[in-house]
């Protein structure tokens, strides 16, 4: 832009109107200022005093036509009430400079010479003074002429560094309203922020009800609750969501198209307006973006632009916000529902023991290790741990670290960089990484290599990991939870388990006994599953007869707790009757009872009979507790009889039984 003002001092029009060189130099002054300068202001107030003194008059003025004539800027004192209309007519008829005798007492001249912007708007200026005269036009016209173009260019310089500031307020805005995960607060901050850009009294969104045909308007400034519900036609906001376009109102009760019904019930008064329409990512119509009552002056095409890019912010935002809304909403009831799920069921002693401990452990952050037989229920007693502690809105990762070999162990657990290895075509997190904040089950620990429980021992104590691959320390914050159905001190005595990783989990141990050592539960498990099973297969919850209880009370649950689940959903699915049946409990023997329960065919019936015998009875003692009365109810005996059949059988008898012997 310096060298188009560089060119203007060899204008022929501004060296035949120079005698001296001293307008050349005023040009080159103007030329300087318009460099310098930033804002229209400054520029007036550096030029229009240089000017005044170059041809020693009293007043400068620019004068603009549209819509009335007005004076936009000055220097100087006007003497007199004002220029004629008259006169700024007759320069533009001329179509150049003019300079009229004005009739006032003081006997000023002016000479003034007609402008263009870049909005085709006309405009004048003026020099009036008593030392004016018709040598002073040529001058003035010339000297206009670089002012005019001086005072466009530094007035599109301003508003591009207004413009430029705005955007980067809208930049500002997109961070904070990425803060902000609620609709209606987003709602207000928008607003805020709209109105503080725009230099308005208030902003609104209307967002659209379509299938309602209702707009809600927040915030409604003014109305109880902050909130607005109006008809989705009603006004410029309908007119603007109907067309999808943008509507500027320079006077609202001039407008048909207002709707002045909000006003009367909130005792507010419209008079400017700026109303965009609001698109989603998919171009589809949401709402609309309205600026009320413009500061200064009315809303331009700068503010249109502007509320343009805030409205472009709004509905991302807006998406996003409800994305989120909708996912945490699905997440809560997904973690309600798996909590409510996760319970430990039964009133046995060793049952509520474990239900005590584990209340009292979840609040921590300890590391647990779950001991217990396969079936037993370790991993609902981990999910129990997770979904009544802190840490119930992150992640569950369960890892059967029996089922990992030494080469995917590291991969599997800590993540791979891509390249890392020939199958690694990308990126991949870790189960620790995915955990992160939440709690990992380290199922059948017992199980895993050595050196596998090296590089865990270093986890567990850095908490901090490793990528394969990387060389980047990444920090993780779990909480271990661990289990096995191996016996851990003894697999340290062989040497099968790292001590120090032993002591590293074996903060606090939780024991689960086998279903064999708490009889009383049986039948609470089973019903839960039944009341489980039997919605799904769309039929009456199942009752038990007394024979099919009893068997269910006898039988030695090898399987524990797994083997009845899945036995009751058998049942749940199969079963024709109306109730459980002895025939539709087809129970499944463990490997390590098969030969136990498989007696050889090398003994006699009479044999194998009384070793049959005195194992079921054995079997119902343990359901019973070592209560003998129980045990022998459940036999269908009377507790002297089983004493009885019990010495029959060569079995340990209870002293007590003495007793009971005739």
């Amino acid at each position: 832009m310096s060298g188009q003002w560089t060119t203007w001092n060899s204008l022929p029009w501004l060296q035949q109107a120079d005698e001296n060189g001293t307008t050349v130099q005023l040009g080159d002054r103007i030329l300087q200022s318009a460099a310098s300068c930033d804002s229209v202001a400054d520029f007036i107030a550096t030029t229009l005093p240089d000017i005044a003194s170059e041809f020693g008059v009293q007043w400068v003025g620019v004068v603009d036509r549209w819509p009335q004539w007005s004076v936009q800027h000055e220097f100087g004192r006007q003497q007199f009430e004002g220029l004629p209309v008259r006169f700024f007519e007759e320069v533009f008829d001329r179509d150049g400079g003019g300079l009229s005798k004005l009739d006032q007492p003081s006997d000023w001249s002016a000479v003034a010479t007609p402008l263009k912007n870049e909005a085709n708007n006309q405009s004048l200026i003026i020099l009036a003074g008593r030392r004016v005269d018709s040598a002073d036009v040529g001058r003035v016209v010339a000297i206009a002429r670089v002012f005019h173009y001086c005072l466009e260019a530094v007035s599109q310089r301003g508003r591009r560094i207004h413009q430029s500031a705005r955007l980067r307020e809208t930049l500002r805005v997109a961070y904070r309203l990425s803060e902000i995960f609620e609709t209606v607060p987003l709602l207000e901050a928008l607003a805020e922020e709209a109105t503080r850009i725009l230099d308005c009294d208030r902003a609104s969104i209307f967002i659209w009800d379509q299938p309602n045909k209702k707009l809600l308007a927040c915030p409604a400034l003014g109305v109880e609750g902050g909130t607005l519900y109006i008809p989705d036609n009603a006004g410029i906001v309908g007119t603007v969501i109907y067309s999808g376009e943008t509507i500027r109102v320079d006077n609202a009760y001039n407008d048909d198209r207002f709707d002045s019904s909000v006003d009367k019930k909130s005792g507010y008064r419209t008079t400017t307006l700026l109303t965009v329409p609001l698109l989603d990512g998919d171009g589809r119509l949401i709402g609309c973006f309205q600026g009320i009552n413009r500061n200064e002056g009315v809303f331009d095409e700068d503010d249109e632009d502007i509320l343009g890019q805030l409205g472009i912010q709004a509905a991302i935002a807006l998406r996003n916000t409800r994305e989120r809304a909708r996912l945490l909403s699905t997440h809560r009831q997904l973690t309600e529902q798996m909590a409510s799920s996760v319970r430990i069921i039964g009133d046995s002693t060793a049952t509520a023991a474990v239900r005590e401990k584990i209340e009292r452990l979840a609040p921590t952050d300890l590391p647990v290790l779950i001991l217990g037989e396969s079936g037993t229920g370790k991993e609902v007693a981990a999910q129990s741990l997770h979904y009544h502690g802190p840490r119930v809105d992150e992640a569950f990762v369960a890892v059967n670290c029996a089922a990992l070999t030494e080469t995917l162990l590291e991969s599997e657990l800590f993540g791979h960089e891509k390249g890392a290895f020939t199958d690694a075509q990308d990126t991949r997190k870790g189960k620790f990484e995915l955990a992160d904040g939440g709690t990992i089950f380290l199922d059948e620990i017992g199980d895993m290599s050595l050196g596998g429980q090296a590089k865990m021992l270093r986890v567990l104590e850095q908490k901090v990991i490793t990528r394969v691959g990387g060389s980047v320390p990444i920090p993780v914050n779990v909480r271990i939870v661990a289990a096995t159905n191996v016996n851990l001190a003894e697999a340290v005595r062989e040497k099968k388990f790292r001590e120090d990783l032993y002591y590293r989990l074996n903060v606090v141990t939780l024991d689960l006994p086998p279903l064999r050592e708490r009889p009383e539960d049986i039948m609470a498990l089973a019903e839960y599953f039944l009341r489980q099973f039997c919605p799904q297969a769309r039929r009456p919850v199942l009752e038990f007869t007394d024979e099919a209880r009893r068997r269910v009370l006898t039988h030695g649950w090898p399987g524990n707790v797994r083997e009845l689940r899945n036995l009751m959903e058998r049942v749940a699915f199969l079963s024709t009757g109306e109730k459980i049946e002895v025939e539709d409990l087809a129970f499944i023997l463990s490997p390590q009872q098969k030969d136990e329960a498989e007696l050889g065919v090398d003994v006699g019936l009479s044999q194998a009979t009384s070793r049959f015998q005195g194992q079921y009875i054995e079997r119902a003692v343990k359901r019973a507790s070592g209560n003998m009365s129980e045990a022998a109810r459940m036999l269908g005996l009377h507790r002297s009889n089983l004493y009885r059949k019990m010495r029959q059988l060569g079995m340990n008898v209870p002293d007590e039984a003495d007793e009971d012997v005739e």
